[in-house]
């Protein structure tokens, strides 16, 4: 029995190839592959951050258990400083959470023709790569702060973690 020349593997191999130059893709080239590690590493920082998140919420929360106990006759009125701790606490997660959104919303270079015109997609998606792995350093130096509770250590690893950013953006403009 015959097979129809259709079917054999050199051009079903041609087929599938044609079809994946035409949608802008192939799974074995360079920029392809880069720009799934730069998808990966920002969704692993991602997790870092939200681990983070979730120890200094659970820091809040052993402090404002142990410091802030329910309002009495003899005592109405919380302790100041443990009320500051509570919030400062309470605003650094939210800043957290912040920097964990906008990170895993970066964008990547997109795969078109422009953008293969006007750069080098492959030196950007390395360049951007480099940029990620400065992120995720920054990501994992402040859940390692946080989780052994040193949060004095944050603001600067905060700080670290912003200008990382910024010079993540600053690659694709």
């Amino acid at each position: 029995m015959t097979t129809s020349p259709f079917y054999t593997a050199d051009e079903l191999d041609e087929i599938a190839t044609n079809l994946f130059y035409g949608w802008g893709y192939n799974f074995y080239r360079l920029e392809n592959q880069l720009r799934a590690d730069d998808l990966m590493i920002r969704a692993r920082c991602g997790e870092l951050l939200g681990q983070t998140r979730a120890a200094v919420a659970a820091l809040e929360s052993a402090h404002r258990r142990d410091h802030l106990p329910p309002p009495t006759r003899q005592n109405p009125l919380p302790d100041p400083a443990a009320v500051r701790r509570a919030q400062a606490l309470e605003s650094l997660g939210r800043a957290i959470g912040a920097l964990e959104g906008e990170i895993r919303a970066l964008p990547a270079p997109e795969s078109d023709r422009m953008t293969e015109r006007l750069r080098t997609e492959a030196e950007t998606l390395t360049r951007l790569l480099a940029a990620d792995r400065a992120l995720i350093a920054h990501a994992d130096l402040l859940r390692r702060a946080l989780t052994q509770a040193r949060e004095a250590d944050a603001p600067a690893h905060i700080s670290a973690l912003k200008a990382a950013l910024a010079a993540r953006r600053a690659l694709l403009i």
